[in-house]
């Protein structure tokens, strides 16, 4: 197996929350993102699911640096990026790109397409001599699928699906080693998500790239990634190859998540069943104890509320996809609620007992 290409350890996020108009105090902190760890390896698609405010896009821009971690290290080819500054930073910038999420405001409505895409090589003169930067633009319109003639349109004159390329094409521009896409698609027809992926995957063959793939749709995130991390209120709660997370997935919101995947067999939906979570996500700035999946668990007990899951392998699980790491006390059992149309236990579990005991 090849090194990483990419480390990420412990990463944090805090928000600070104030009060007060001349005088601001911090009265406590949004945990976007708590505790995150990952690799990827060159030529991987790594994709991280979760639900809207799990931290899935404060990651995304944490490894491209838009922002500054509050803790953690991210390490690329061995170098922390996250001390990194200047000419240092600058370098490491050119090989890990993003794709935004919105095609329609992440391109300046000012400026070409020819303008947009080639803006990077102002940034890194380098790649790309003044002279040789329109035929450029040209060749990386033509690679995502759009007519080279389109480089002096601007992007009104585009669909969202044309803009989406068009940002693809931007992220290309430097020859990354790394792409983060944040969502890529999430804001296309569905008729036009498939043609996009498809053209991130080709893409990845063709230049030999890396990708963060991060979205909320797992079915688009089965097709493109070699491995998934499923995050929950800023954690991963789950993360292994797409055969363990899809056909043995042992977390508990993994399999509620999951469950709620549209099945084309009529035969296969009705014999599947829903998992059904109560109540809401809790808010980041105020996580439940222990597990802050507990809340919303129909496997809950006393010690989940007073001891926090590692992310690991289950002791219990032999060699084979099932043996992928999940922060869950009871990852081994109970694969869904009890009785059909079970609920998870309410939001507040009961006290726990000095010495916590598993019941059984």
């Amino acid at each position: 197996m090849t090194e990483p290409i990419l480390e990420v350890r412990d990463l944090v996020k805090y928000y600070p929350l104030t009060q007060g108009v001349l005088v601001k105090k911090q009265v406590g902190a949004v945990k976007a993102v708590d505790g995150v760890s990952f690799d990827l390896r060159a030529g991987e698609t790594l994709g991280i699911v979760g639900e809207s405010g799990c931290g899935k896009s404060t990651v995304a821009k944490l490894l491209v640096n838009l922002e500054r971690p509050t803790a953690g290290s991210i390490s690329y080819k061995g170098d922390d990026i996250t001390r990194l500054s200047g000419k240092a930073l600058k370098a490491v910038r050119r090989n890990i790109q993003m794709v935004f999420q919105d095609p329609y405001t992440s391109l300046n409505p000012r400026m070409t397409v020819g303008d947009i895409i080639g803006e990077p090589f102002e940034i890194h003169p380098e790649v790309a001599p003044k002279g040789d930067r329109r035929r450029k633009v040209q060749d990386l319109l033509d690679v995502v699928g759009l007519n080279p003639e389109y480089i002096n349109r601007y992007p009104h004159q585009f669909s969202g699906g044309q803009r989406q390329r068009i940002g693809i094409a931007r992220g290309l521009a430097l020859r990354p080693e790394i792409i983060v896409a944040d969502e890529p698609v999430s804001a296309l027809d569905v008729s036009v998500q498939a043609q996009v992926v498809n053209l991130l995957a080709r893409l990845q063959d063709e230049f030999d790239l890396s990708y963060v793939f991060i979205a909320h749709d797992l079915s688009i995130v089965r097709h493109i990634s070699d491995r998934v991390g499923v995050m929950y209120l800023g954690r991963i709660v789950e993360i292994g190859s797409d055969e363990a997370i899809y056909d043995h997935p042992t977390h508990p919101y993994t399999q509620a998540l999951l469950s709620a995947v549209p099945v084309p067999d009529p035969a296969a939906r009705a014999d599947r069943d829903r998992i059904i979570l109560s109540g809401d996500v809790p808010s980041p700035a105020n996580p439940p104890s222990g597990c802050r999946f507990r809340t919303r668990c129909w496997k809950a007990e006393s010690r989940c509320a007073t001891e926090v899951p590692l992310l690991a392998v289950p002791a219990v699980f032999p060699s084979g996809p099932a043996a992928h790491p999940s922060a869950c006390h009871f990852a081994a059992e109970r694969p869904a609620p009890p009785g059909p149309g079970a609920t998870p236990p309410p939001a507040t579990p009961p006290s726990p007992p000095s010495t916590p005991v598993r019941k059984e």
